[in-house]
């Protein structure tokens, strides 16, 4: 009996460690006429594809790939021509945390059949009536930040407009007024205007639309004993993580949606564009994300 037990241990042993090693990389974001190899036949490669140590890579020219490696390390490939999945894998450097392959994951299962229809009935410029408030891309609800800096993102319509951005405290005090002809403005929280203030009201209107009446939106500071909680998952995501590139901005993304902090999952989104404007992967996501937490309508 004893030796049943202890062949029954070594199978599931076995059967979890086959399973973790189940994939190499995943592709998290895909550029390209990219095609992989596994057995004899090349295919097309697919974002959310799994990668094995034996499967090969055609990189077409000006192509991106955003792998994430089992050990939760992330790596941008953009070197045309034929890549091994196993050379690949062993310029992963040793270490870093698991825990990057989760939230890899959990944007990849945010890009659903559902979020593409929204993408592509939302099509065209944007028109809005005179008087229209500008709708911001916040939730309707205090949005809790964490970050030090954040992008604040609004509906635009025709090229050439001057916006007017108002910051206001809880009282309803004018704090900040910023004019920008963009349709985004970034938010230094450290700023000694506004670094007192735990919550900020935000006001974006049309300089040249004296008759429409903005709609608030409002961000409020994550307290200390929160901060520190963040911080501390922060701490374990990013572990080895030295590269600034779009593809960890991307994770962080997901990170932060899961954990509830939507203006700086917005944030980490507009800077993973920032760094690979090229990448219709970041973008597509990005807009999904908007739809889903109710930041964005197709009627916009």
């Amino acid at each position: 009996m004893k030796g049943n037990w202890i062949v029954l241990l070594v199978l599931l042993l076995a059967g979890e460690l086959s399973y973790a090693q189940s994939y190499t990389f995943k592709v998290l974001a895909n550029r390209g006429d990219n095609k992989i190899k596994t057995g004899e036949e090349w295919k097309p490669l697919k974002t959310g594809a799994s990668l094995k140590a034996q499967d090969e890579l055609i990189v077409s020219n000006d192509a991106y790939l955003g792998l994430v490696h089992a050990s939760g390390k992330t790596m941008e490939l953009r070197d045309a021509g034929n890549h091994k999945v196993s050379d690949l894998a062993k310029k992963v450097s040793q270490g870093g945390s698991s825990v990057a392959s989760k939230y890899a994951d959990f944007v990849l299962s945010k890009m659903s059949a559902e979020g593409k229809k929204n993408r592509l009935s939302a099509t065209g410029a944007v028109h809005r009536g005179l008087g229209d408030p500008i709708n911001i891309y916040l939730p309707n609800a205090i949005a809790e930040v964490y970050g030090e800096k954040t992008i604040v993102r609004w509906d635009s319509a025709d090229a050439g407009q001057v916006y007017k951005v108002t910051l206001k405290n809880m009282f309803e005090d004018t704090i900040l007024e910023i004019e920008t002809n963009q349709s985004s403005v970034e938010l230094d929280m450290t700023d000694e205007k506004i670094a007192k203030e735990n919550v900020l009201l935000i006001e974006v209107v049309d300089k040249n639309d004296q008759t429409a009446k903005p709609k608030a939106k409002a961000i409020r500071k994550l307290n200390a004993d929160k901060t520190t909680a963040v911080r501390t998952q922060l701490e374990n995501l990013m572990e080895g993580v030295e590269d600034e590139n779009a593809l960890n901005k991307f994770i962080l993304a997901g990170f932060f949606e899961e954990n509830g902090l939507l203006a700086d999952a917005l944030t980490s989104y507009e800077e993973a564009i920032g760094l690979a404007p090229e990448v219709d992967t970041f973008r597509e996501a990005y807009e999904e994300f908007l739809y889903r937490n109710g930041m964005k309508s197709v009627n916009n």
